[in-house]
């Protein structure tokens, strides 16, 4: 493990900052995303809630490779050009978005809807009761189920591998196949992944005991 972190260090660090950087966006869209189709599904308009599960559903329920291909291979076919990067963080913004949104929803209908009630009696809108008094509470009830997503998000990151996105582990495939010391690379891999993951794990448990 040494001798590859001496001999490829480099390649394992620039893939290491590009796997951090795909997680990152991907991250912050999928909450975006995932939180606006979880209060969807609890809308009141019923055709606005059809259309919150039909997206949930779909993306849910296809293989995160699968979608990156699509848009790796079909979308330049038909559209315009997409690097591996940009079409495994797409990917990955779709597929965890409909877990998120699933997450989400979950911690909105565990809030007394005596709340959104309360909400509406004193003047505020659907979406005003939604934003300032549902989902501050709903997320404290789902920091733990959204950290686990949080810390899968960043591990099925290595997609980006199969569409030649230079992301940590596509370095590891390139560098196991030149060094032919692929035990070793894959730990040095792994350990990697691990020291993006543990912070994440341990900040999320922090979280959850501080807002208990």
């Amino acid at each position: 493990m040494i001798s590859i972190f001496q001999n490829y260090g480099g390649a394992l660090l620039y893939g290491l900052g590009q796997t951090l950087l795909c997680s990152i966006i991907a991250l912050i869209f999928a909450l975006i995303i995932g939180s606006e189709f979880a209060i969807l599904e609890v809308v009141p308009n019923k055709f606005l809630r059809i259309i919150a599960k039909i997206y949930i559903e779909v993306f849910r329920n296809i293989p995160l490779l699968v979608i990156t291909m699509f848009f790796y291979v079909v979308i330049p076919m038909y559209i315009v050009e997409i690097s591996g990067f940009v079409s495994g963080t797409i990917g990955l913004i779709l597929y965890s978005s409909a877990f998120i949104a699933e997450t989400v929803r979950s911690g909105i209908q565990s809030v007394d809807p005596g709340q959104m009630e309360g909400a509406r009696a004193n003047g505020l809108s659907f979406w005003q009761g939604m934003r300032y008094i549902v989902l501050p509470q709903a997320f404290r009830y789902v920091i733990p189920p959204l950290g686990n997503q949080f810390i899968n998000l960043v591990k099925n990151s290595s997609v980006l591998a199969f569409v030649a996105g230079f992301d940590l582990m596509y370095q590891g495939n390139v560098i196991a196949s030149d060094s032919l010391q692929s035990m070793s690379t894959y730990l040095c891999v792994g350990v990697l992944y691990l020291i993006l993951t543990l912070p994440l794990s341990y900040y999320m448990r922090y979280l959850e005991k501080k807002l208990a």
